[in-house]
Order: structure tokens, then sequence, then C-alpha cells
């Protein structure tokens, strides 16, 4: 297909001005005729230049659109040429809503060019013979074209007798010769430019209708070439029928109903390009019709006319694209209804072309999103988070360094203390705003050891502490050894060997019968929790707490040796567990004081422990008959008297040289009602033994359960029933957390996470859990997905956050354990503990009251080097975190989304920041 030029149409000039146009150029010719073709038998071209002009200025007004068929075939004939005239094309209003008519006669133009460049002499010649030449393949010309392209051929010469009257006029005011001598010499110089430009332009147009049917074919069939430039800028624009097969930009497959209303949404840059060529043709016809007349008068040549024209067509689309954007989209819409589905374009691309444009533009997306939503989003995202997209993360500077615990090593408030009296100073006091710096790691930091050896080894360097090595190195609780800390005997209670102390337990009081009836024990002042470590031999979990205090870091040996634990004190609060947990709590020289205070400590045990369950209590009172002891012990007996706990055994460990006292919690209030003092009291009805977050201590006692549908009133199943089977209080009348009647709720849950569990955590997140021994759970609700993973050797801290479902006596139930936690604070361990955390759909609803930045900065606290991040969340959230570890120099593992939900499985690099943040209140003086 030819490469379509444009021609004006100076269809607005006055009638009179045309009238004395057409006079002078019939004047002239008849005057050359005259001269030089006195015997030739020459046909005045007066006459037809006079009827064609008339035509075609009808014709302007009255344009029809030819049947889309006329239209391709006319097409395909036209393959070659140009009108030499291209100062006079590309009019505006030949453009729109007749655009298949204006095509055909751009076509036929080319048509002409082509016949008249062939025909010129290329070299001086006659000059009658080649004006004759040339006037009678004019009038041949008009006798075999179709109205429409005589009304285009009369515009054309029109045009040029415009330009050879305007030449004249200027001849005869500088010149007063001979008139027909001048004309000959200009005419001679005209010649031989137009012969000239005519090689030129035959050569470039050769090699311009090389790709024309690959461009008809891809649904552009007629730019100049300056719009061919233009496309090279903007390829999306040369062949948007190709993109549409190629794919596109994803517009034409998904969305559709959206982009209807919305199409600059699909891809607004290409669609102001798609638009523009067509608005711009509107434009440069309206600005050239406006200097047509002048720029006639400047021009000498065809071929400096074409080179113009190009120019000024892309001047006038400049100027006047701001004004007529709207008009020129208003346009496109109308003329959308009104061409034939296989028409032609006269200015730009055939109609097909800009009907698929448009079609384009209200397509389906499919599954492929848009650049403009894309960025959209993303730009809410992190407008939404109110956390900084390029997260430069610093280190932490504190007194405590790599074992830094926010809530704990807050100095400046520990300070401010008016008391220490019960043990304020070793409670949590967290900063006001959370730190968002990463604590820094210990020199030599090395990869622990993995379960079960851990338990009798662990790194030096890992926890570079040694007072407490020379403080209880006596007593087995832990000695240096060459590179490691190990463990020989575990406790001050059982120097040589837990296991033989444990069995002792058991042997004394037979109901406990470890990891069936008592699953589930708090371990309390635990040292390095050697006790907890060597009950998992017995199918038994344990929960260990001592405080961060002269024991230096006993909690995060017993967390490096993959023992549960937590750093916590028996102060001024609660206990951050629920009421009516635990099987049994077990306290070997823990130093409590319980006797103190009407029994306050000793009350808050009596809180949490199960009724029916058991207080095993390993200290010297027991067994020795010092001074102190004997008091201690005389005053124990008092205070469990009046709590009515019974004494179940008092035997003594000849191997150990240590005695244990077993107490028995009442499982009835029929003591409490006989009791001859009220003292302890009993705690008023609106006390609610579950409430434990912040809880002020009070010395008062909760009454054991009546209702046997209340948990409490009986024990649970036998471990591992219990872990399964949906715990008997729960009822069918109460609504789950998911929705579901109670029971039903708890078991979709553990089929939920056993399915994950096995179908993708266990293969499908790169994990290698051989590497993994302490896990923590950020929001476990039923304490499902810490069930799933029972046959792995592993253990799962389960937090029920405080603003969640209070679903903690339910994970008890099943002989798993927790804490409650407010994640908007530091949790109360230490650095490095965990070497893999869970999240279930939890950061994104904690982002909507804490700083997200802070509480990831906690989780890379808590999380070991090459420990594991597991994200379940809404995509946005899981994004923004993805975000965060990358600049943490974290290894992504896996990040997947659906629809709205993602999943996200990262593992923690080595990687520690150069930037140092000082935290003034964790610095001692």
């Amino acid at each position: 297909m030819a490469q379509v030029r444009y021609t004006r149409l100076d269809n607005r000039r006055p009638s009179s001005n045309y009238c004395s146009t057409v006079t002078v150029v019939v004047f002239v010719a008849l005057c050359l005729v005259g001269i030089w073709m006195m015997t030739s038998s020459y046909v005045g071209p007066a006459q037809n230049v006079d009827e064609v002009s008339l035509d075609t200025k009808d014709g302007i007004k009255k344009q029809m659109t030819p049947p889309a068929e006329e239209g391709n075939v006319q097409k395909s004939e036209d393959s070659a040429g140009e009108t030499p005239n291209e100062e006079k094309k590309g009019d505006g209003d030949a453009s729109f809503p007749e655009v298949d008519e204006s095509s055909s006669k751009q076509d036929d133009q080319e048509e002409k060019k082509e016949e008249k460049i062939k025909e010129e002499p290329i070299s001086s010649g006659d000059e009658s013979s080649s004006k004759q030449e040339d006037q009678e393949e004019k009038k041949e010309e008009n006798t075999k074209e179709e109205p429409t392209s005589s009304g285009d051929e009369s515009a054309s010469k029109q045009g040029d007798q415009e330009e050879k009257k305007d030449e004249k006029t200027k001849e005869e005011s500088t010149s007063s010769g001979d008139e027909s001598s001048t004309k000959q010499e200009e005419q001679e110089e005209r010649k031989d430019e137009t012969a000239s430009s005519g090689e030129t332009k035959s050569e470039t147009e050769g090699g311009e209708n090389k790709n024309d049917d690959s461009k008809s074919e891809n649904g552009f069939d007629g730019n100049d070439l300056g719009e061919k430039k233009d496309l090279k800028d903007h390829p999306d624009e040369e062949n948007p029928e190709s993109k549409s097969e190629n794919g596109f930009d994803g517009s034409d497959l998904g969305e559709k109903e959206d982009l209807k209303d919305h199409p600059d949404e699909e891809n607004p840059d290409s669609n102001d390009k798609q638009t523009k060529p067509e608005t711009e043709d509107n434009e440069s016809g309206e600005n050239q019709k406006k200097t047509t007349a002048d720029e006639s008068e400047k021009k000498s040549s065809d071929d400096d006319t074409e080179a113009k024209g190009d120019k000024e067509t892309k001047t006038g689309n400049e100027g006047a694209e701001t004004k007529t954007e709207k008009e020129s989209t208003e346009t496109i819409v109308e003329q959308e209804k009104s061409i034939p589905k296989n028409g032609t374009s006269g200015d730009l691309s055939p109609p097909g072309t800009q009907l698929e444009l448009l079609n384009e533009t209200t397509a389906q997306n499919g599954s492929f999103t848009t650049q403009a939503t894309e960025s959209k989003n993303e730009k809410e995202a992190q407008k939404g988070s109110g956390d900084q997209v390029d997260f430069k993360w610093t280190l932490c500077n504190t007194t405590a360094g790599p074992d830094y615990i926010p809530c704990l090593d807050n100095v400046q408030a520990i300070k401010s203390l008016k008391t220490t009296k019960h043990y304020e100073h070793r409670e949590r006091h967290c900063p006001d705003t959370p730190p968002t710096c990463l604590v820094p790691l210990p020199e030599g930091y090395k990869r622990p050891i993995e379960w079960p050896k851990s338990r009798e080894k662990i790194w030096y360097t890992n926890v570079p502490h040694t007072k407490l090595a020379e403080y209880k190195g006596h007593q087995n609780w832990v000695k240096v050894t060459g590179e490691f800390l190990t463990f020989p005997g575990g406790g001050t209670q059982f120097k040589h060997g837990a296991l033989h102390y444990i069995d002792f337990i058991q042997e004394s009081v037979p109901d406990i019968s470890w990891g069936k009836r008592s699953r589930v024990v708090l371990d309390v002042g635990c040292g390095v929790a050697s006790f907890g470590g060597f009950l998992f031999d017995r199918d038994v979990t344990t929960m260990s707490l001592a405080p961060k205090d002269e024991h230096e870091a006993q909690v995060q040996f017993a967390l490096e040796r993959g023992i549960p634990a937590i750093s916590a004190v028996m102060g001024t609060t609660r206990l951050p567990f629920p009421g009516r947990v635990f099987d049994i709590v077990h306290c070997a020289r823990c130093r409590v004081p319980w006797h103190i205070e009407g029994g306050k400590l000793l009350l808050e045990l009596n809180r949490v422990l199960r009724p029916g369950g058991f207080f095993v209590w390993s200290a010297t009172p027991v067994y020795q008959k010092k001074t102190e002891d004997v008091e201690i012990w005389e005053a124990m007996t008092e205070l469990t008297k009046k709590m009515c706990w019974e004494l179940i055994s008092i035997n003594k460990d000849k191997i150990n040289g240590v005695g244990v006292a077993t107490y028995k919690k009442p499982t009835s209030n029929e003591c409490y009602k006989s009791r001859s003092e009220q003292q302890p009291p009993i705690c008023a009805d609106s006390d609610d033994p579950n409430a434990s977050w912040k809880v002020p201590l009070e010395a008062c006692m909760h009454t054991a359960p009546e209702d046997t549908t209340q948990r409490g009133s009986q024990w649970p199943e036998q471990w591992p029933a219990r872990l399964e089977k949906p715990p008997f209080w729960l009822s069918s009348s109460q609504t789950g957390v998911y929705g579901k009647a109670a029971p039903d709720d708890f078991s979709a849950d553990y089929e939920h996470w056993k399915r994950v569990v096995t179908k993708s955590y266990l293969n499908g997140l790169g994990i290698n859990w051989a590497s993994v021994r302490n896990v923590m759970d950020m929001k476990a609700v039923y304490g499902g997905f810490a069930a799933a993973l029972r046959d792995l050797k592993v253990w799962v801290m389960n937090v029920v956050p405080i603003d969640s479902p209070d679903t903690l006596a339910i994970i008890y139930e099943r002989g798993l354990f927790g804490i409650y936690h407010d994640w908007c604070e530091s949790f109360s361990t230490y650095p490095r503990s965990y070497d893999l955390v869970h999240a279930d759909h939890l950061l994104s609803k904690l982002k909507q009251r804490c700083n997200l930045t802070a509480v990831i900065a906690e989780v890379d606290r808590v999380l070991r080097p090459e420990g594991k991040l597991i994200v379940r969340d809404d995509a946005k959230t899981v994004q923004e975190v993805e975000a965060m570890v990358k600049a943490m120099k974290w290894e992504v593992h896996m990040t997947y989304s659906k629809g709205k939900e993602g999943l996200l499985s990262v593992q923690k690099s080595i990687w520690r920041p150069e930037d140092v943040q000082t935290l003034t209140y964790a610095i001692a003086a």
C-alpha cells in the first residue's frame, strides 16, 4: 500500500478570489499557447479547469462516504506517486467524518503525481511541448477520474494555478520586460527543479512502498514521513493491531467493566498516544489553512514545499494540541459510529485501526493488571502503611548490647521506680516508642547446635557469659568446656541429672502420670531449664520462666539449648496466662517467698493451676531443719491449709539429697465454704481469673467451677487424645472464631493446618525442618498450627494477641502452651531465641494501631540468623513486609499471592547495618 501524503483543500477562500484566480490562470495559459503553439491541435484547458474547480468546490461541501469495498479496491490499486503540491495537503475539514472520501482523494493524487513525474522531461527542453503534454495529461485524467477523484485533482490544479498567479504577480511588479519571455525562464527553471525533485521522490517512495503491505496488515496504511518518524519514537502507535495479537498490555483480557468507566486507567500514556495522531491531523489542517497564502508566496519549488509542509504539520499540531484535545476525542468517538468497519482513513490510520484502538480502550484485562493500576496500588500501599518505602535500618546502641530486651532493659524507667521491694525492677517497662533499630550480634556468632545435642552443649560465642558458670558451677548448672558451654546436671536439686529427678517425682505421686494425665507444666525459677528440657523425654511440654537478674542470661541459656522459656518475674502483676490451665506447677529452689503478704504470690499460682492439678515444691524448707527453713515451712503449711491444698507427698531423693513436697488443688468448693476463717478471701464474682495482661495481683482465691459444662470442672482428655478433640466445654451454641459452631470451628481449624503444613510448609517453602527447634506462632487462635507440627521435634510458643479472641485456654486444654502479648510492645525474650516465626493474618491488623516497622524489627530481634519467617496475610501487607525484610538482606524463599491473599517465606541473614542509633533510655550512666 502506498504511503499516503496529505493534500490541502483550501475550500475556505472567498468565491471572488477564486474567480480571479481562474481568470488569471486562463489568461496566462492562452498567452503561452498563442506564442508557442500557433499550429498545434491544442484544446484549451480553461473550460476544464473552470468546470473541475467548480465541481471540486461543490464536492467539498457535499462529500459522501464511499462503500468500504470501493475504499479497499482503491487502496490496492494506488501504489505509487504523490501529488507534487505537498503544501496543499491535509485540510482538517476533510478528515473526520468523511474519512473514507478523503482517503480516496489522497490515493488519486498519488496516482496523478506518479504519472506526471514519469511523463515530465528531466532535462530542459521546449517549454511549449512540456506545457502541452502536462495539460493534455491533466485533461485525460479528468475524463477518467471518478467525481471524487476529479474533485481532488481540480483542487490540486486550483492550488497550482493560485501559486502561478502569485508568482506572476511578483514578476509583473518587479519586471516590465517581455512578459512571455520572463515566464518562459521561470517555467524552465521550475521544470528543472521538478524533474530533479521527481527523481528524488521516486527513489524515496520506492523505499517507503516496500513496507506498505506489512503496514496495511498491522493496521496502518497512510502516514507521511513526519508521522513515520514520530512512530519510531512511539512504536505502540505504529502497530496497534499487532499489539493486540501479541498480548498488548493485558487490557483486553480482564477488568472490562472497570475500564469502561475509567478507560484512562488502562494505560494513560498509550491512550494519549493513540488519540493524538487523529487529533493532530484535525488541528494541523485548521492551522495550515490559515497560513496557506503566506506559505505559497515563500515556496519556490514542489520539493521545498514537501519538506516545509511536513515541518508545518508538526508545528501546527503542537500549537493546537492543548486547545482542541477534548474536541478531538469527542470527534473520534463520533467517527467510530459512522466509519464503515473496513473503510479507510484519509489522514491517519484506516478506520479499522481506529476502531481497534477504541475497542482496546474498553477491552478486558483478563489475568493481566495495568501499569496504571499497579502503580496506583503501590502508591496507596506506601501511603497507607505510614512507613518509609526505602527502609534504612540502623543498629541499636544500648548498654545491654547483643542481649537487649526493650521492655526489660529500659534503664531510664527502672531508675524512676519508687520502690523495688516487689521486684518491680524485673518487670516489664516498655519504652513509649518501640525501637526500630536492629540488635547487634555477638562477636563470632555461629549457627546453633541442633536438637537434641543442644540440650547438652551450646556455643560459648553465642551466649558469651561465664558469670553463671562461676556462680553455679559447683551445682552442675553450666560449665565452660573449651568452645562450648555444657550442662552436666542442670539444676541445684538434680545435680546428677534431671531424668532421675523427674522419675522420682512420679514415683512419689503416681497420679502425676507424666505425658498422659500431666502434659503442660509451669516451671517457676527455672534456672537453665534443664527440668523442662528433659521432660520432653516424657512427652511433657514445659513453660519455664525466670527473671533477668543476677543469674546472668539463664533464660537465654535455656532458649539456646532449645528449651521453652520466657523472662518473667512474680512481682506485682499477674502472669500472662489464663486461669486454671497448668496441669503442674514446679518450683525447685526457685527462691520465691510464697508465704509473705498473705500468700499473694502462691495465690497467683493457685489462679493458673488447674483444679486437681499439682504443685511440686523442691526446696530446702521441705527437707532441711535450719531455723529459716523451719519458719518458712511452718508458714507454708498454714497457708496451704487455708487455701485448701492437700499435701499428697513428702519424699526425699537419696541420690540427689533433696526432698519434694507435692500439693493438690481442690476440685470443688466444699473446703472453701467450711473454712473457719475466710483467709485468704474468695475473689469477687466480678474478678475474671482469665484477665491477666498487666492486671495487678490480688490476695484472693477463685472458686472451682461447679457447672459441669464449665472449663475446669473436669480433667481434660489424656494426652495425646486431648490434642485433637474439641474441649468438652466448647458448646455448639457458641460461635467460633471463623463463624462455625465452636466445636466444628476447632476441628476445621485443625484440619486446615494439617493440610497446610503437610502440603505446603514441609516441602514447599524451602525450609530445612531439621534445623528448626524453637517456633513462635504470633497469632495462634486454636493452636492448630502447633498441633499440626506435633510429629516434628519442635515446640511452639503460641501467642494470643490481647486484641484477638481469647482462645488461649483452648490451646492449653489441648495439651499445648502459650502466652498473651501485645505486639505493639517487645516480647519478653532474649534476642535470637527462635528458629521460625509464623504470622497468620496478624500484621495487617497490627499496622492499624502499631508501627509495622517496629514490629518487623522485633521479629528480627527474636529470630535467629538463618531463621525463617512465614507471613500469611493480605497481599498488600505481604508486599510491605517483603520490602522491609529485603532491606535487611533477608533471602526470599517464596512469595505468592492469589486474589487479595498473599504468602511470604523468608530467611533472616546475618547482615547488620553500619549506621548506629543510640537509645538513650537504654543506656546506663
